[in-house]
């Protein structure tokens, strides 16, 4: 039972991580893009928010449960 709680705890805290870093790696990417265009910033954000998702998922399943 206990086992158990801390693995949905830690599936739990996965996703947190993982949308945190897709927000803040979208946001960086269409602030680098604004300053050239739009479309250069929303191509920059798709491309922050997978870059930043690989690596909160590497940083996850390392650290946590």
């Amino acid at each position: 039972m206990r086992q158990r709680l801390f693995n949905r705890i830690g599936e739990c805290m996965k996703a947190m991580i993982w949308m945190v870093a897709t927000t803040v790696g979208g946001a960086l990417g269409w602030w680098l893009g604004m300053f050239v265009g739009i479309f250069t910033a929303v191509s920059l954000s798709a491309v922050g928010s997978g870059v930043a998702l690989y690596y909160a998922q590497r940083m996850a399943n390392e650290y946590l449960p």
